[in-house]
């Protein structure tokens, strides 16, 4: 039986593209972050796809601490996928109407220079997601952003993407149930730290990696929200998790951190 993976829809978003690329199973819309890993964290589905950085807007906070938050859970794929946000009106509408653009806040964001340029009093409405925006599309004025994918003959896209930057790509993560193995290889590790609230701490963790000559490709801080002033860190490292220096390094890391928590190998 093929596994059924959970994506954020409806269908013709960026997340259902991912879960394509993926080829891990059937997939399956659902019409938040939060009800794609609820249903994962209940069983509903067998993996769940998430985006958790952007090249221009950096990460998806809200993915970050749905991983953080949510218990047996680890990431084990990555997908960069290149994003080709497409300006979406009702076929014949002239552009110079245009009042109201409909889209996902990262789309919106990404797509900022062009909206001030063009449509520079239009009133800008977040949706859950790219081609949700579809829906909202229901006179002339209406305009969203989407995906460069095929729309039905009701509308029309631009026929260039419009992103303030034309080398954007989102990452995304495939995540199952379960826990870290230490006898799992990857070729990078996913982990969140918060460190004790001291001068130094963050420098003295990240010396871990230096000491050991492991890569460090991203790392990302969040408020933490019951603490006013302290911060988790969101760390992308190089390296395999079955190697026994680097399970070394992670126990010192361990020791030296308030909290550590392994959100994928892959």
């Amino acid at each position: 039986m093929s596994n059924t993976i959970a994506y954020l829809g409806p269908e013709g978003s960026y997340s259902q593209t991912a879960a394509q690329k993926f080829c891990l199973g059937d997939i399956r819309p659902y019409p938040s972050f939060y009800a794609v890993v609820g249903a994962l964290s209940r069983g509903e589905v067998d993996g769940a796809v998430l985006p958790v950085e952007n090249s221009l807007n950096g990460g998806v906070m809200q993915n970050l601490d749905l991983l953080q938050d949510a218990e047996g859970l680890i990431a084990v794929k990555e997908l960069n996928l290149k994003i080709d946000h497409r300006l979406v009106t009702l076929k014949g509408a002239p552009l110079s109407g245009i009042t109201t653009i409909y889209s996902h806040r990262q789309a919106l964001g990404q797509c900022a220079k062009y909206i001030h340029a063009h449509f520079p009093k239009a009133q800008l409405i977040e949706t859950n997601s790219t081609s949700a925006c579809l829906s909202m599309i229901k006179t002339p004025a209406d305009a969203g952003i989407v995906g460069a994918q095929s729309v039905d003959e009701r509308f029309s896209l631009s026929d260039e993407c419009i992103s303030d930057e034309q080398l954007n790509y989102t990452q995304f993560l495939y995540v199952v149930k379960g826990m870290p193995d230490p006898s799992l290889h990857s070729k990078k590790i996913f982990l969140s730290i918060t460190c004790t609230h001291r001068p130094g701490a963050l420098i003295g963790a990240l010396s871990v990696f230096a000491k050991d000559n492991i890569n460090l490709t991203k790392i990302e801080s969040r408020p933490i929200k019951d603490r006013v002033g302290e911060y988790r860190f969101f760390i992308e490292i190089e390296a395999d998790y079955a190697a026994p220096s680097v399970q070394s390094a992670l126990r010192s890391l361990a020791d030296m951190c308030s909290s550590i928590k392994i959100l994928g190998c892959y």
